[in-house]
């Protein structure tokens, strides 16, 4: 097939998902909403900047900012970035109408879906027809869809338009029928990413006995590191020989703030932004992953993790519970509560018999629902049935 993806060329959720296709010999073409390089092999590349994507620098990562800077600028997006959709739907229309795709699929709706939505749509000659798809990922609609009135507008005009909708989660699904999404439109429930390389992501042979927790999540506006890191104390005050592993916050001005406030920079490690390879060994490194989110579907890291052996403990969501079911396989926690967090932390350490019994449940749960190669045949047939 020849297919056009309309996404953030920088985030890797994307770029996992896509190199499937391009490694199979698909005529695979991108249109990237940010400035990027794709190491895939891809037969086109086409910067499509929206909602001030072209003000970041290329070489900065999605969400590569301080917590306080994040918040801002996702507000900002919110009432201001759908104004630019429109005009920048243009240069995304010239593309198709070049490239000529049997297939487009736009991975999110703000900003990716809302372009492709009106690059089909408007225009003084009518774009290639072909079946369009939208990804959601995770917060589409319970952080951005009701922000603004036009970012309202713009996701039922998304949802309207569309051929077929993808989803990380079931809730999604619901969510979008409710905003206009037709019922008998194909639709599938499959991890943003494609699902997890479980040829890289994998246990330790030998399980961690030592109390060490991984938050793999970054700063994101919806992700609330600030009572995760006011957690620590309280749990160093139950296990003082805990440790706490930070991936993507090395360099983070406001992490190094909430760790010298707290002294606790004995027991905290911020790592950098690694590969795939490398985060796979960081999580063997730990006993317990951690998702403080308030916002979110299934988070990539937190399955990630989940395969690598740790044990999850994630905030209480109806999309983490489609995976996780308390004291079962994993533990709950108040992401806007300190307190929450390190209660469940602690019950994690202290309880090895749910931590060996969970192992086996969720590595019974990564094989059957998140191994990336099962999931990506499903995608194949997915899109089969939406392009004949």
């Amino acid at each position: 097939m020849k297919i056009l993806f309309v996404v953030d060329g920088r985030s890797p959720i994307a770029i996992n998902w896509i190199r499937h296709f391009a490694e199979r010999d698909d005529e695979i073409y991108i249109a990237s909403t940010f400035a990027c390089l794709v190491d895939l092999p891809i037969h086109g590349l086409e910067i499509t900047p929206v909602a001030f994507s072209a003000l970041k620098k290329p070489s900065q990562r999605p969400g590569s900012a301080s917590s306080r800077t994040l918040s801002l600028r996702t507000v900002m997006r919110q009432w201001f970035g759908p104004l630019t959709v429109r005009h920048a739907s243009k240069r995304l229309r010239t593309f198709i109408e070049r490239v000529n795709p049997d297939l487009i699929h736009a991975m999110r709706i703000p900003y990716e879906g809302m372009l492709t939505s009106f690059a089909l749509s408007e225009g003084p000659r009518p774009a290639a027809k072909a079946p369009f798809v939208v990804s959601v990922w995770g917060n589409d609609f319970t952080l951005h869809a009701h922000s603004s009135y036009l970012m309202s507008q713009y996701t039922r005009r998304v949802l309207k338009t569309v051929d077929a909708l993808h989803a990380d989660c079931h809730r999604d699904i619901r969510f979008a029928k409710e905003w206009g999404l037709d019922s008998s439109k194909p639709t599938l429930v499959a991890p943003g990413n494609g699902g997890t390389r479980t040829d890289i992501f994998h246990p330790n042979p030998k399980p961690v006995d030592e109390p060490i927790i991984i938050n793999p999540r970054g700063f994101r506006p919806y992700v609330r590191n600030d009572m995760f890191f006011k957690a620590i104390p309280l749990i160093l005050a139950k296990h003082p020989n805990s440790r706490f592993i930070c991936a993507s916050m090395a360099g983070e001005s406001q992490a190094e703030q909430w760790i010298r406030e707290l002294s606790i920079d004995h027991a905290v490690e911020l790592l950098h932004p690694m590969p795939f390879p490398q985060i796979a060994n960081a999580f063997r490194r730990a006993q317990i992953v951690v998702s403080p989110s308030i916002h979110d579907g299934t988070p990539n890291t937190l399955l990630e993790g989940i395969a690598c052996g740790c044990f999850p403990v994630a905030g209480d969501l109806e999309s983490i519970r489609e995976w996780i079911t308390p004291n079962e396989n994993g533990l709950l926690f108040d992401s806007n509560n300190p307190q929450s967090i390190a209660e469940a932390i602690v019950s994690a350490i202290e309880n090895k018999e749910l931590r060996n019994k969970a192992a086996t449940l969720n590595q019974e749960i990564i094989g059957s629902r998140a191994e990336y190669k099962n999931n990506m045949q499903k995608v194949e047939e997915f899109y089969r049935n939406v392009y004949r």
